[in-house]
């Protein structure tokens, strides 16, 4: 295995300081590139070396792909590591990377660019035998009589999709024939506008599903194996808000069935890293909805179940080591449960950024919290709303659920507003505590109690 001496990594905040985490757990010397707004950031300041890539709009900084490659070039590392969000899931970014003579760690771009386009994905998802949901089976042309044949032989409701959508953009439900046209059109000029391709797709609607996903990691030596799946079901307008491992109601049977369907198809597709299947499951059946092709917000749960660390895991494979597990050594252990903590307001969700006064980590046993922030430290207005995440494990999803009520209680946050109101509300609502639910659910609650909260 070659061995990777000094890493970039191309991300702030908590998985930034996560990755220079496992960076120097391995004895690899990490380098921080960062904006001007972020200069006293954690991992800025435990870094190696530290290069300002440009100002705070990301556009200019962690999306600015000549700095990025400048930095790394200047301070002779041999690796990048693109976290999540950003440029993760760039295919231009990874090629220059490689281009430039470095090793990206995540998938060859070609890979990236097969599953980042939702139409090209579902077909190579279908050819390795991974079932899907019933739809277009390709990008839908400008003929309206044709795609309502399609919409008639799929059945309503539909949704139509932009093939480069994602992050619940570029997507609209159609209940009937009559709002077809419009919704066509809308949809189009939508991903047109967004994502810069016009592409769009059809699929069935399923009204009651569950979001289920399954966490992979392949080398480059045909290797492959799954991490169990993970249920995400409560989400607030198709964002996240708490993720669980393993999925409740999920049974061995199925998980070692979609497990392997995964693992076939990362072989299939030359898969190499870290990557995650989504699918929607209903009525006990699964239906994939797209690939993410990087590390996800959601991986301690995986990791706390298992025992493996992923960020470990992708720095090994990116320097072409094999994996260091086989599926057999892949046991599940207990239940673990994450709470995204976000700056915003708890009940208008509007992002709350400023200068925290106070803040207080909780602990004791089975606690994890991945966070960058500290007491003095200032939220940003510029970049996306979450500061930590908290994350606890047990022997039992009910010891799970305990812990993380504990935590919340423990957590001590001033001077700004966050959404843990939220998560300890939702913890102590039965829909939760019985597990189960679909990702409809959370917003049906939140909408249930406006309606019947009192007024100010």
């Amino acid at each position: 295995m070659a061995v990777l001496e000094k890493i970039v990594i191309a991300n702030r905040g908590e998985i930034a300081l996560r990755i220079l985490r496992a960076c120097h757990s391995m004895g690899i010397k990490a380098v921080a590139v960062h904006s001007t707004v972020d200069r006293n950031l954690k991992h800025v300041a435990l870094a190696d070396e530290a290069v300002c890539i440009g100002p705070a709009p990301g556009t200019d900084s962690y999306l600015n792909i000549p700095a990025i490659i400048a930095a790394t070039e200047v301070t002779d590392s041999v690796a990048v590591h693109p976290g999540y969000g950003f440029l993760a899931e760039n295919a231009d970014f990874a090629e220059r990377v490689e281009q430039s003579g470095f090793i990206f760690i995540g998938p060859r771009p070609e890979t990236i660019r097969l599953m980042g386009d939702k139409v090209s994905a579902i077909k190579a998802m279908k050819d390795a035998g991974v079932p899907c949901v019933p739809g277009s089976d390709g990008g839908l042309g400008e003929d309206l009589a044709e795609n309502q044949t399609i919409a008639q032989r799929v059945g309503y409701p539909v949704i139509i999709k932009a093939a480069a959508g994602g992050g619940g953009r570029g997507m609209r439900v159609v209940h009937t024939e009559a709002h077809l046209s419009n919704a066509l059109q809308l949809t189009r000029r939508e991903a047109e506008t967004i994502f810069g391709d016009p592409t769009i797709y059809m699929e069935k609607f399923l009204t009651s599903p569950r979001h289920i996903e399954v966490q992979v990691i392949a080398d480059q030596h045909g290797n492959a194996i799954h991490l169990g799946e993970r249920d995400c079901s409560s989400q607030r307008r198709h964002q996240k808000v708490i993720e669980e491992a393993p999925a409740p109601g999920i049974t061995e049977e199925q998980r070692e069935y979609i497990g392997g369907v995964c693992v076939e198809a990362c072989k299939r597709i030359g898969y190499r890293g870290a990557g995650t299947f989504e699918f929607l499951y209903d009525d006990g059946h699964f239906y994939f909805i797209e690939m993410n092709t990087r590390i996800q917000v959601e991986h301690p749960v995986s990791e706390l179940i298992t025992g493996v660390d992923l960020i470990k895991e992708q720095i090994r494979v990116a320097a072409g080591a094999r994996l260091s597990y086989t599926q057999d050594d892949i046991v599940v252990r207990g239940h673990a449960i994450e709470c995204r903590i976000n700056a915003e307001d708890p009940e208008s969700f509007m992002p709350c950024p400023g200068t925290i006064s106070g803040f207080h980590a909780p602990g004791g046993p089975g606690i994890r919290v991945d966070s960058h922030i500290y007491d003095g430290y200032r939220v940003p207005p510029d970049y996306d709303s979450m500061i930590g995440k908290l994350i606890s494990h047990g022997e039992s999803r009910e010891v799970a659920i305990a812990r993380m009520r504990m935590a919340l209680d423990e957590t001590v946050l001033n001077g700004i507003k966050t959404n843990i109101p939220l998560h300890k509300w939702l913890l102590l609502d039965q829909g939760f505590v019985k597990g189960g639910f679909n990702i409809h659910y959370l917003e049906k609650r939140l909408a249930d109690r406006a309606t019947h909260r009192p007024p100010k």
